[in-house]
């Protein structure tokens, strides 16, 4: 038997850092899990941020974001990211991460992280608490060390991991448990 839970935000989110110029070029990054891919033509993501953090101006004035996708190596950097203000803080200093600029869109990506997302700003709209902030993909640049055969993601070597909300904690993500579109043939009539 199933237990109601209530209306609340359980499932399992990616760990995405955000990188962004602030009015001065500062690069700056916050980490955000309310994130995912939106739509696949044009190829686009999302990202669900509250008006009080700095990326959030951020964004609205450069028109353009990256998303910088750690492996479990950057978990202490990535959560970090998350703790303080780019406001008064310069986050690339504290961890001695490189700022990387793109040359793509109007944004900064972490050099070492293995998998980032460059993009343009397509449209904006506001949800309750948060506004849904909606990049058309310019370009996906991945470390060749996380990628397999037909130049794809190799997640057991990658190693992202995802975050739930309920109990603030870091998950990795596990073992391959079959092909898409194809486990299920059995079922098919």
């Amino acid at each position: 038997m199933k237990q109601s839970l209530g209306n609340k935000t359980l499932l399992p989110t990616p760990v995405w850092v955000i990188g962004t110029y602030d009015k001065n070029e500062k690069p700056n990054v916050m980490t955000a899990a309310w994130a995912g891919i939106c739509c696949s033509d044009p190829p686009a993501v999302m990202v669900a941020l509250r008006k009080a953090t700095y990326t959030y101006g951020n964004i609205l004035a450069h028109n353009a974001f990256t998303v910088n996708i750690p492996s479990e190596k950057y978990i202490k950097e990535a959560d970090y990211f998350g703790m303080v203000s780019g406001k008064n803080t310069d986050k690339f200093a504290a961890t001695k991460l490189t700022p990387a600029k793109s040359a793509l869109v109007d944004a900064p990506y972490i050099e070492e992280f293995p998998l980032i997302v460059e993009c343009k700003l397509i449209h904006n709209f506001e949800i309750g608490l948060h506004t849904m902030f909606v990049g058309e993909i310019m370009d996906v640049k991945a470390e060749e060390s996380i990628l397999g055969s037909g130049d794809l993601l190799d997640i057991s070597v990658f190693q992202p991991y995802t975050f739930i909300g309920a109990n603030a904690k870091y998950y990795s993500i596990g073992k391959e448990l079959g092909k898409a579109f194809s486990v299920g043939e059995k079922f098919k009539k």
